[in-house]
């Protein structure tokens, strides 16, 4: 005989995770994705892990981050080859390596304040909307000089849209209110303020 639809919920209720919301999505489709549309992005990708895209865009993002820094910058232009290229790649990893790190904390917030979330998830997707949303300040920065005013409002401005996702992204990915998701963030987004956004004033 076939499964009885109606008993279905007993699987749930037996401790079986219930389906993921759509299939995984395509790199291109996920980082497009959590610019256009990131509440249905968050909620489809909150059962997969994305390590590959998280990993590699982070660390793009921090091989660009050292040019948003006028003296770091300027000792980065000034340097010889040889030195220049360990510089960035050690800023590039050291940047990888927070990002992870500061995923790893809102994703323990988050369950510490009731969210059921996988920590996987969690931590690619912080990963990806740090980088994603200071990419503006920094391609900008690169040209403008960090300490430029309009640099300056564009960093608040990403820092302002980065908590909103990264909130979104928690409530989403942990079944939280908004404002406890906002409080899982809070620690990242400080760190985020602290060490990029300020590190331009």
């Amino acid at each position: 005989m076939g499964e009885d639809p109606y008993n279905q919920g007993d699987t749930y209720r037996a401790g079986q995770a219930p389906a993921p919301m759509g299939p995984r999505l395509h790199w291109k489709d996920l980082l497009r994705g959590i610019v256009l549309r990131p509440g249905p992005t968050f909620l489809q990708m909150r059962d997969y892990a994305m390590w590959a895209p998280a990993l590699i865009v982070t660390f793009l993002y921090g091989l660009l981050a050292i040019f948003g820094f006028d003296g770091a910058r300027e000792d980065a232009i000034s340097a010889t080859l040889s030195t220049a290229v360990p510089y960035v790649l050690t800023t590039a990893v050291a940047i990888t390596i927070s990002a992870f790190i500061l995923g790893v904390v809102t994703h323990t917030l988050a369950r510490q304040l009731g969210g059921d979330g996988a920590w996987q998830p969690t931590v690619g997707l912080s990963m990806l909307i740090m980088s994603i949303t200071d990419a503006p300040r920094v391609i900008v920065a690169m040209f403008l000089g960090g300490g430029q005013p309009f640099v300056q409002l564009l960093g608040w401005a990403t820092w302002i849209a980065a908590g909103a996702l990264l909130t979104a992204m928690v409530s989403k990915s942990h079944d939280l209110p908004w404002p406890k998701a906002l409080g899982a963030a809070s620690i990242q987004l400080l760190a985020l303020l602290a060490i990029i956004k300020l590190g331009t004033f």
